[in-house]
């Protein structure tokens, strides 16, 4: 269920097995021990584990939160404005952005996601720019020092970010490394950086570092965010914005 979802709740455990809170409690800690999950108030998130998502295929990705990452796409996209010099960053919710573009007709984007590229193209009105590199066929993205060197000359409005992994300790972080230095030379070319990831993502942390929490502008997400991490995104004056996912 953790797998699925990102997040399960006790009175929704109690119910679907047909035991008492109590047990579930229980069962709850002896799995936290075991380090597959995190407890939070009223219930649980799943603790990335190195191997569980690491540089799944992005066809794998777009399977899971569709939803989720529909609705924070779309909410995302608002916050451009027509003029716009903005960076998108491989992903599969980065790329519900780019579904969302039809209000605007200037616009200069920047990404190193070939199917996000194809998708842009498509409106035949916006100034799409390719960053070139080493093609990385799991993210269908390109990565490498041609990437970074290009971004050195560039300065955009906006950067939307895709998240693997964030954690109040580590920051943002994902499975391979020259992604993570491809992000970082992102970062430095955005006046704005905004993250936009769904809730299964907190409480995880992968293998390469990209920045910490205090790089970010923005955070966009659902509104299954963990208590404890909107208790932290607010004292640390990050913006949040959360798409109800219930209606």
């Amino acid at each position: 269920m953790l797998h699925t979802d990102g997040r399960v709740f006790v009175e929704q455990l109690v119910e679907t097995f047909d035991v008492s809170e109590v047990s579930i409690r229980k069962d709850l800690a002896v799995l936290e021990e075991r380090k597959l999950l995190v407890r939070v108030k009223g219930g649980a998130i799943i603790l990335h584990q190195s191997g569980d998502f690491d540089d799944m295929s992005i066809s794998s990705k777009q399977r899971l939160h569709a939803r989720e990452k529909q609705l924070i796409g779309k909410y995302a996209a608002s916050m451009i404005h027509d003029g716009d010099r903005i960076i998108l960053d491989s992903g599969t919710t980065t790329m519900e952005i780019a579904k969302n573009l039809d209000n605007f007709n200037h616009l200069t984007i920047i990404t190193n996601a070939l199917d996000i590229a194809i998708t842009l193209n498509n409106y035949n009105r916006f100034t799409v720019i390719v960053l070139g590199g080493t093609m990385r066929s799991v993210s269908h993205s390109t990565v490498g020092m041609y990437s970074e060197s290009a971004l050195k000359n560039i300065f955009c409005d906006k950067l939307f970010l895709g998240v693997d992994s964030i954690s109040i300790k580590d920051g943002l972080s994902t499975p391979s490394l020259e992604e993570a230095s491809l992000n970082q030379a992102m970062i430095g070319a955005a006046k704005e950086v905004i993250a936009v990831f769904d809730s299964s993502k907190f409480g995880r942390r992968t293998f390469a570092h990209i920045a910490s929490l205090d790089k970010i502008t923005t955070i966009v997400t659902d509104s299954h965010i963990p208590p404890e991490f909107r208790d932290y995104i607010e004292k640390s004056h990050i913006i949040l914005h959360t798409v109800d996912i219930d209606q």
